[in-house]
């Protein structure tokens, strides 16, 4: 997993941890001084809030008090509340929920949109069972819906729940379908840039705002891609020694520990 803290992405993870439950929009200059903290420049800031407002997750908003500001759109809400349910899932799929499946078919003359729903696939954790079929635990359907209806690509794809039934056992064929070793390595870096710092914390008997919203915002830019590129296979078909669990637990103690913590410094 590329370790890349973006300010477009910072900007949204923001939003996701500490926007929703704002009386209002955040003003620009807010948004300076929290991506401040972070390291990022002012105009940094500003070019990617001009790109979120671009894509539609972003909407001009005047501040109670009159400043410039940014609130999230209606899109924007509805892929961070699908967000939560990954981030904060807590527990890998049941093999007994069974399975979501996206067949589709894009004419030859629109491959531009046969690419963007295999790549929206991948990033919704799917992997794939044969040319143009789709395969993801069961609990992702909602999600799926949700994205394709939202890209317009739901008139290219079908939606299927069922089970595995064969004729290979049910772990060797997720083993074909997702790149389970490379699932688990980013889950190895995750937690070797993150539990030293939840160590850290945990040797500390206070918990100042600041620091608190840095080692917060962070963890939480890193964690909430690992959702996504990692399905939440069941246990049952995941290799011996994998690793999410573990990073899983160390995302929990880290938000439990600083995002209350966090929230002071940007209501500051």
């Amino acid at each position: 997993m590329a370790e890349l803290h973006t300010p477009r992405s910072l900007i949204v993870t923001l939003y996701g941890a500490y926007g929703r439950t704002r009386p209002g929009p955040f003003a620009v200059a807010e948004l300076i001084r929290l991506l401040g903290a972070l390291g990022v420049d002012a105009p940094s800031v500003r070019s990617s809030v001009s790109r979120l407002k671009r894509r539609g997750l972003l909407v001009p908003e005047r501040t109670a008090g009159g400043a410039a500001g940014y609130a999230l759109s209606d899109d924007a809400r509805q892929l961070l509340d699908d967000g939560d349910r990954r981030i904060f899932a807590g527990s890998p799929a049941r093999l007994a929920d069974g399975w979501v499946l996206v067949v589709f078919s894009v004419p030859e003359a629109e491959r531009a949109k046969r690419h963007l729903l295999r790549s929206r696939l991948v990033r919704l954790g799917f992997g794939a069972a044969a040319p143009g079929v789709w395969i993801a635990p069961a609990r992702l359907f909602d999600e799926t819906r949700h994205t394709l209806r939202r890209l317009r690509l739901d008139p290219y794809a079908d939606l299927f729940r069922g089970e595995h039934l064969g004729f290979a056992a049910t772990a060797e064929a997720a083993a074909r379908w997702w790149d389970l070793a490379a699932i688990a390595k980013e889950h190895e870096e995750f937690l070797d840039r993150h539990e030293p710092v939840l160590r850290s914390w945990e040797r500390r008997a206070d918990t100042p705002a600041p620091d608190a919203y840095r080692d917060y915002l962070t963890a939480l830019d890193s964690w909430r891609r690992l959702p996504y590129a990692d399905p939440g296979l069941p246990a049952e078909l995941l290799p011996q020694g994998w690793p999410g669990g573990r990073s899983a637990d160390v995302f929990a103690r880290l938000h439990a520990r600083l995002r209350d913590a966090g929230a002071e410094f940007v209501g500051a």
